[in-house]
């Protein structure tokens, strides 16, 4: 059992601390670190796939370095029976097999910053367009025409809703697995994904026989498909990261404005130490604005859901999403928070997390092909309900989870940026949350139908961030943070000897003007009490045996993963 720090104060160090205590240094993660053990005698899971075989001789190892790798580097590393296997620029690190009996060598390497695992990735609109007011953006000409968003996920499969306006050719522009080998798309997660970001729902179903639309939040936006997850939605750190190196390199070659990562896994480290989140703060420089799934480990027991967000989520740079019910109906005013949204704040550094919330609830969109793995009888959406023609063969499904959340809010960037292509990532972001919605019940209570355990939900900071994603609202928002080194990150959080919790000290300054951009505007007095800056729910998430215990457990049986079939009711 992992054993989480029980410290009140913000950043990496104690941990750092801790780590190098046990291990007798710092450049190993601690996961890392205890492959090196020679004590290990017992049978391990080796396989992306789950099966298990003996203790592998070498590991798979994700170095970053201090400066740019030299070929001397490479030779080091080759020197201590390390194989390289490729650049990962975004991370400034390398991707190596390392023999485990060299891993106290690798540590003592003078360029080498910070060494993990090649841990495994996985997967964390009828009604939700209207939901979020993008109906109203797309009436008004705003579509998300010109921009790409880069979706890098399980693979995106060309189907109708995914062709241009004639329904002719494809808004895929481009392609490239970075996966284990097999069908691109064979998952399903990542065709569902680009259309609820970009499906027209104009072209699977003729207009004439069509009953219902399902179209996506940018139906006019690019898709640059990047494939990192199998046919069972796993993936590996390095594959998401040399994907997000891609997506970088052809930024300018497709207009990449936006990157999704509708997955994520364990917080190991802080994000400072973390490969993934180095890349995607790396895209983020760049001019790209990257949204990522918060995760669904909001049902998690020990600490009501509370600490749960994953990597690279937990960045400060990124956006990260929860996910909303909108209850399939086109108000807002019944939609509610769902109980399996993962909430915060990040492990280790304590970032206040999600962003924003948006419809994550039993999302329809884009079917890859009836024999994807996420097809089955549950998923799949009948025909009659969308067209009166018998002959159209099944083309949506109906997923949830915050990885269909997440690219709402990609869809809403790239029509941000369509509007006004200036927009930097920081001013998206800002954008984004200010306008988000803050009108929310003080909690909600959701009975789960097959177990009747009730999931009490409340409506804090750690739970809705911002507020409920506001497509139109964003649109009309011409606020600027005018300072060139302004950079919204999303902000710490601090516990007082009195338990009281406060967004770390500097927070209005780093979202500039405090008239436009001050706390009470960007997260609301919901979410925040006004004055004090107390959380509500600080009770829940500060508990001595929640989120500081040493109970919390990050294993994959625990996790609500995001290709949830029902959802909540």
């Amino acid at each position: 059992m992992r054993k989480a720090l029980k410290i009140i104060n913000i950043g990496s160090t104690a941990w750092m601390a801790l780590v190098g205590t046990m291990y007798g240094q710092t450049t190993l993660s601690p996961d890392l670190a205890g492959m090196g053990s020679s004590s290990i005698k017992v049978a391990i899971s080796s396989g992306i796939d789950g099966t298990t075989s003996s203790v592998p001789t070498s590991v798979p190892v994700v170095v970053q370095f201090k400066n740019p790798p030299t070929q001397a580097d490479l030779n080091s590393i080759t020197a201590i029976g390390g194989v390289y296997q490729k650049t990962l620029n975004s991370a400034n690190a390398g991707h190596f097999q390392i023999p485990r009996s060299a891993l106290s060598s690798l540590a003592r390497l003078t360029n080498v910053k910070y060494a993990t695992p090649d841990r495994i990735q996985h997967m964390s609109l009828e009604f939700a367009r209207p939901a979020v007011n993008a109906q109203i953006a797309q009436q008004y000409g705003y579509d998300g025409s010109g921009v790409g968003i880069a979706v890098i996920d399980s693979g995106v499969t060309s189907v109708p809703d995914l062709a241009n306006g004639g329904c002719g050719g494809s808004r895929v522009v481009y392609s490239e697995t970075f996966a284990l080998p097999g069908a691109n798309g064979a998952y399903g997660h990542g065709t569902h994904v680009a259309g609820i970001a970009a499906g027209n729902g104009s072209c699977a179903v003729p207009s004439s026989k069509r009953l219902v639309t399902f179209r996506g939040i940018a139906p006019g936006a690019n898709i640059v498909d990047l494939r990192v997850l199998d046919a069972n939605g796993n993936g590996y750190d390095s594959s998401v990261i040399a994907a997000i190196d891609r997506a970088i390199q052809l930024q300018y070659t497709y207009n990449i404005r936006v990157i999704n990562l509708s997955l994520g896994r364990a917080v190991m480290e802080g994000y400072a130490l973390d490969p993934v989140c180095q890349a995607v703060e790396r895209a983020w420089q760049a001019g790209i604005v990257v949204v990522v799934a918060a995760g669904n480990m909001g049902r998690y027991p020990n600490t009501s859901g509370y600490g749960t967000i994953e990597s690279p989520g937990n960045d400060p740079f990124v956006i990260t999403v929860g996910a909303m019910n909108d209850k399939q109906t086109a108000g807002r005013g019944d939609d509610i928070m769902t109980s399996y949204s993962s909430k915060g704040p990040s492990e280790y550094d304590f970032i206040a997390k999600p962003d924003l919330v948006a419809p994550g609830n039993a999302i329809v969109s884009t079917l890859a092909s009836t024999s994807a793995t996420l097809a089955t009888s549950l998923t799949i959406v009948p025909t009659s309900y969308y067209t009166s023609a018998s002959w159209i063969t099944p083309q949506y499904m109906k997923l949830s989870g915050t990885s269909m959340a997440s690219p709402m809010v990609s869809g809403a960037a790239a029509l941000l940026l369509q509007k006004t292509p200036s927009l930097t990532p920081n001013q998206v972001k800002a954008r984004l949350m200010k306008t988000a919605t803050k009108n929310f019940p003080s909690a909600s209570a959701i009975v789960d139908p097959s177990s009747g355990i009730t999931y009490n939900v409340y409506y804090d900071l750690f739970t809705v961030g911002a507020g409920y994603l506001d497509v139109w609202a964003a649109l009309n928002n011409g606020d600027l943070n005018h300072a060139s080194s302004t950079t919204p990150l999303s902000p710490a959080v601090v516990r007082s000897t009195t338990g009281t919790m406060s967004l770390a000290a500097g927070t209005s300054l780093v979202w500039g003007d405090t008239l436009v951009w001050g706390d009470s505007l960007v997260w609301g007095d919901l979410v925040i009490l006004h004055g004090t800056q107390q959380i509500a729910g600080a009770s829940l998430v500060w508990g001595d045996t929640l989120i500081w215990g040493d109970t919390l457990v990050w294993g994959d049986t625990l996790i609500w993963g995001d290709v949830a079939q029902k959802g909540d009711n």
